[in-house]
């Protein structure tokens, strides 16, 4: 966890101008140290350079991190569409299911609604009555099938 580079500000232009005619190796010296000279004509330039240097690597690890959120929500949304089909399924596997219970209580051959209501014509006494409702998908359901 240290600094990349550091920089070495050199405030006399002529004294800077000095030091590179004395070592013309001056630079690779630094660069090899992680460290980079600037005069007071090169700092502005250097700062702006650094500045722009941060603005890319937030800009790429904001990518990096849209990039991880897309596929966590990507990966959410197929399991919600794998639950959404589950459910249609199983309603369907209801819907299936309530239709032969239907079938058995009012609508299907022999349904326990027109048996019931036969006791009630043999003279059985009921303080209840049946869904008029279901009476009548029994009673429809008869003429289906003595039109058959």
């Amino acid at each position: 966890h240290t600094l990349d580079f550091v920089l070495l500000f050199m405030p006399i232009e002529s004294a800077f101008g000095v030091a590179l005619h004395s070592d013309q190796d001056i630079f690779q010296h630094a660069i090899e140290r992680n460290i980079v000279i600037v005069s007071p004509s090169t700092l502005l330039a250097t700062l702006k350079t650094v500045s722009y240097i941060w603005q890319q690597e937030k800009a790429n690890k904001n990518s990096v991190e849209i990039a991880e959120e897309a596929s966590a929500m990507y990966a959410k949304f197929v399991g919600f569409t794998e639950a959404l089909i589950e459910i249609g399924k199983k309603m369907d596997d209801s819907k299936k299911s309530y239709e032969i219970a239907m079938g058995r209580l009012a609508t299907g051959p022999g349904n326990v609604v027109k048996r019931i209501e036969n006791l009630k014509g043999l003279g059985l006494k009921f303080t209840k009555s049946i869904d008029q409702k279901l009476l009548d998908r029994s009673a429809d359901n008869d003429l289906i099938s003595d039109e058959k």
